[in-house]
């Protein structure tokens, strides 16, 4: 993962003439550092980012890391709706699966940021896919959160396997805010 781009990498990102990215440098749009003693321009890679949403560009080779994935497991059609109406659609990417194993195949190609799993499918299918998730080394930082329901009380499972639980009936804009917080501290510390 690149941190550091010359004006020529951010001109490839962009589709555009290196002199256009000098430009939009000189000009203080596109902020970034000049090497000491030459003219050479960087610019850091959450400012690219933050120009290119700025300017409703196309993220190109930087949409994967600059946009939060969340895979929902099992929620009912009112959480899912909920959760797409919460969170914002520029920033995060919602995908669904209703069982294990649709959820297994969804996080082979989302490569999800955050898992949410309702516990409405059942406490043991629950929790056995959050353990299979963080035994898989590609996964092991994924921010997992439990919805869980009346009936499933602390004791009988073990909560350390879940970064955060939820209790129904909650505030979906609650849920949604902590998972953006959850996600954006994710995504800084990677």
């Amino acid at each position: 993962m690149k941190m550091i781009f010359t004006t020529g990498q951010v001109a490839k990102i962009c589709k555009v003439a290196p002199r256009t990215v000098s430009k939009w440098f000189d000009s203080g749009r596109l902020r970034g550092y000049r090497i000491p003693g030459s003219q050479d321009r960087r610019i850091p890679r959450d400012h690219l980012i933050r120009f290119l949403k700025e300017h409703g560009m196309p993220l190109g080779e930087l949409e994967d890391e600059a946009v939060g994935k969340i895979l929902i497991v099992g929620a009912d059609t009112v959480i899912r709706g909920s959760l797409r109406d919460t969170m914002s659609a520029d920033s995060f990417k919602l995908d669904y699966a209703s069982s294990g194993f649709e959820a297994g195949i969804q996080a082979e190609s989302l490569h999800p940021d955050c898992v949410v799993i309702d516990f409405v499918m059942g406490r043991n299918e629950a929790v056995l896919i959050a353990q299979n998730l963080r035994k898989n080394s590609e996964y092991q930082d994924v921010v997992l959160i439990g919805l869980l329901s009346d009936d499933d009380n602390a004791s009988g499972f073990d909560r350390s396997v879940f970064s955060e639980t939820f209790r129904k009936p909650f505030d979906t804009a609650l849920l949604a805010e902590r998972i953006r917080t959850l996600v954006n501290r994710k995504k800084q510390l990677a």
